[in-house]
């Protein structure tokens, strides 16, 4: 037998249960339209899976010049503040005997208006896998049905698609921050992501003539060949950062960003150069005193200043975020001017969820027709 004093607590324990039971019913009905019915809330539909995409099915069917308008409008979009983009977050995985080494990127974004929503997972440096015939990482796209919150498509694509979206910002800044004139442009670093660059420079600048860098020179070599036949654009290999940026108004550098790679004083009278291997606290391709000396234009503010280029200038007290000229959606807005004269600009990419959003949405678009 319970007390009376007992007996008073737990009723007024149940009381405020079903008082907060209460508040919970009519907080989640006053969320619901008012036309309704509870009875077709209580009835439940079971969300179609998603439909899966695997590498070889997304390599095939997705070019770079695919992506580039719906990246630039999604530029646009981030610079008029019409994107959610969170901060990326990165996962680092320590090498031990079951793990690693490695590292994991999550991006993602929604721009407004768009009928699906992206998050992206990039692995990346796991450089053990190449010992058992393996690229050295992964990653998949998760496209969401911006109505419903449905999971639309899980694409594997192993950094393709971070490639192509990446190439394409590359694109955008070549139409709007050099010179039609510019058909000279070169490139540092010479894997991927360089790859990707060239065709989409191709698209905006077709009949450009190509030369390129890289500490493998054998490596270098075969990215000539291989962008000659592919994009019928003369290719040359070059011994030093010096000699390429002698020859190209237009300089790409894609780097593991562990070291700069040119010097200023490399550079010609309005040069464009277009940098996009710093995407960490711990990488630097440019130096500060060309970053500090330049029209400094980058793809977010708030983003580079963390991971960018960026990031050393602030550092070294050489710049503060009020020295940024513009953001590169600003320029494709019109809200600032692009290319103007002979002045050199450095163009900071470092990836945005806004650009994972669009060429989510454009594999989204081509892949579920299939």
């Amino acid at each position: 037998w319970r007390s009376q004093n007992e007996v008073a607590a737990a009723a007024s324990c149940a009381d405020h249960a079903r008082g907060s039971v209460h508040r919970h019913q009519m907080l989640a009905r006053s969320r619901l339209p008012a036309a309704l019915p509870l009875r077709r809330l209580l009835s439940t539909k079971a969300i179609p899976p998603p439909k899966l995409f695997d590498y070889a099915t997304v390599t095939s069917h997705i070019h770079v010049s695919d992506a580039i308008s719906a990246v630039e409008a999604a530029f646009g979009a981030l610079a008029r503040g019409k994107v959610d983009v969170p901060f990326p977050m990165h996962i680092g995985i320590d090498e031990t005997a079951s793990a690693g080494p490695g590292d994991c990127h999550i991006k993602g974004g929604y721009v407004s208006g768009e009928s699906t929503w992206t998050v992206k997972l990039a692995c990346v440096s796991f450089y053990k896998n190449v010992a058992d015939g393996l690229p050295p990482g992964g990653g998949i796209f998760v496209v969401m049905n911006a109505k419903n919150g449905a999971p639309l498509a899980v694409i594997q694509e192993n950094r393709f698609l971070t490639d192509v979206r990446t190439g394409a910002a590359g694109g955008i800044s070549v139409k709007y921050l050099t010179k039609p004139t510019d058909k000279t442009v070169g490139f540092i670093g010479t894997g991927a992501i360089a790859k990707s660059m060239a065709r989409a420079t191709a698209a905006v600048r077709p009949g450009f003539t190509g030369f390129a860098y890289g500490a493998d020179a054998e490596m270098a070599q075969s990215f000539c060949d291989e962008m000659r036949a592919e994009l019928g654009c003369e290719f040359t290999a070059v011994g030093s950062a010096e000699e390429l940026c002698a020859s190209a108004k237009v300089v790409f550098t894609q780097t593991p960003g562990s070291a700069t790679v040119l010097e200023r004083s490399m550079l010609q009278p309005g040069s464009t150069v277009i940098a996009s291997g710093s995407d960490q606290p711990t990488k630097q391709e440019l130096p500060v005193d060309l970053l500090a000396n330049c029209k400094y234009v980058c793809d977010l503010v708030g983003q580079v200043s963390k991971v960018g280029e960026l990031r050393s200038a602030l550092a070294a007290g050489a710049m503060t975020e009020a020295d940024v000229y513009a953001e590169l959606g600003q320029v494709v807005n019109g809200d600032k001017p692009g290319r103007e004269g002979d002045e050199i600009i450095v163009c900071d990419l470092t990836g945005t969820g806004a650009q994972d959003a669009a060429i989510g949405q454009v594999a989204w678009e081509k892949l579920s027709k299939l």
